[in-house]
C-alpha cells in the first residue's frame, strides 16, 4: 500500500493565512496495488495531477503550508466525500441518490481512470474501501483541517487554495470563437466558497502573470471546496485548475520543456497569494518623495 497518507511543507515561520494543497498529485503507486489492477503502470496515472506538487513546491518559502497526497487519486480521490461509495465496485454498498460522479466510476475508491477506463477486473471487499479511508482519506482531512484551525487562530482566518490540473480539452466547449483559451479555471462554488474579495485576488494574481482565467467553467470545486469553504466563518476555499498543456507531456505523462519556466511564472503567483489576508504596508507621510 501508498506508504503515507500525506506530506507536509511547513515554512519556517507561518506568515500567511493561506493553505496550499494537492489532492491528485500522489504518484505512490506499489506494486501490491498495481497487481490488483488490469491497467498498466502509465494508464493508470492518467487521472493523476501529474507534477502539480512540484509546481507548487516553493510555498513555503512564502510563510505558508503545502499539503500533498501521499496516495494516489487511482488508490483513494481525497476530493471526494467519505460517502461516495460506488455500489458497482464496493461489495455490500446499496445503491442511494443518484451521484454523478459516482455513476460515472469516480467515486472516492474511483472505480474508472481517465476516459473511462476501468481499474478492477472485479468488485472490491468492503472492508478494503474502509481501509483505505480510514488509513488515507481521514488522516488527509484531518490534517487539512488541522491546517485551516490553526491559520485561524494565528491569523483570524482561513484560506484554502486547493491545487489541480486539467486536461488540455477539458475548456474546449467554454472557450468562445477567436477569444484567448484560458489557462486557469478558479471555482468557488459561484460563490458559497469563498468572499469575492478572496476570489478577486487570487484571480488578480493570475491575470498579472500573463494567465488567462475564468471562473466555474467547467470546474466549480467538489468536495474538498464545497466541504472546507465557510465564509461566513472566515474559512476561504478556491479550487485551480491550470491546462496541462501547459506544463505537461499529456500523453507521455512527463514535464514539457516549458515546465521549469512555468514553475518560475508561478512561483511570483504564489507569492501574490500568500499576501492576501495580511495588512497593507503603509508609508509614512513625512516620507521624502523620490525625485521624478
Amino acid at each position: 500500500m501508498p506508504k503515507a497518507a500525506y506530506h507536509v511543507m511547513h515554512p519556517d515561520a507561518r506568515t500567511s493565512c493561506v493553505v496550499f494543497a494537492s489532492p491528485h498529485s500522489g504518484r505512490d503507486y506499489p506494486w501490491s496495488f498495481l497487481r490488483s489492477t488490469q491497467l498498466d503502470e502509465h494508464s493508470i496515472r492518467t487521472s493523476e495531477d501529474a507534477y502539480v506538487d512540484q509546481l507548487f513546491e516553493s510555498v513555503p518559502l512564502f510563510g505558508a503550508p503545502f499539503l500533498k497526497a501521499g496516495a494516489p487519486r487511482a488508490f483513494i480521490d481525497y476530493n471526494r466525500s467519505a460517502e461516495e461509495l460506488d455500489p458497482a465496485l464496493i461489495e455490500g454498498v446499496r445503491r442511494s441518490v443518484h451521484n454523478p460522479r459516482v455513476a460515472s466510476g469516480l467515486g472516492v475508491v474511483p472505480r474508472v481512470v481517465a476516459n473511462g477506463r476501468a481499474i478492477y477486473r472485479g468488485k472490491l471487499p468492503l472492508a478494503e474501501a474502509h481501509r483505505r479511508l480510514t488509513r488515507y482519506w481521514q488522516p488527509y482531512h484531518e490534517q487539512m483541517q488541522t491546517l485551516l484551525d490553526q491559520a485561524q487562530q494565528q491569523f483570524g482566518q482561513s484560506i484554502l487554495v486547493d491545487c489541480h490540473s486539467m486536461p488540455h480539452e477539458a475548456v474546449d466547449g467554454i472557450t468562445r470563437f477567436g477569444a484567448r483559451r484560458p489557462d486557469i479555471v478558479l471555482g468557488d462554488r459561484f460563490g458559497a466558497s469563498a468572499d469575492g474579495d478572496v476570489v478577486d485576488r487570487v484571480e488578480a494574481a493570475f491575470t498579472a502573470a500573463g494567465l488567462c482565467v475564468v471562473r466555474n467553467a467547467p470546474f466549480a470545486g467538489a468536495f474538498i471546496t464545497q466541504h472546507y469553504g465557510r465564509p461566513n466563518r472566515g474559512q476561504h476555499a478556491i479550487q485551480i485548475e491550470i491546462d496541462r498543456a501547459i506544463y505537461l507531456d499529456e500523453k507521455a505523462i512527463r514535464p514539457n520543456s516549458d515546465f521549469h519556466e512555468f514553475r518560475k511564472l508561478l512561483r511570483g503567483v504564489i507569492a501574490d497569494i500568500a499576501l492576501i489576508g495580511q495588512p497593507a504596508i503603509e508609508l509614512p507621510t513625512d516620507r521624502p518623495l523620490a525625485a521624478e
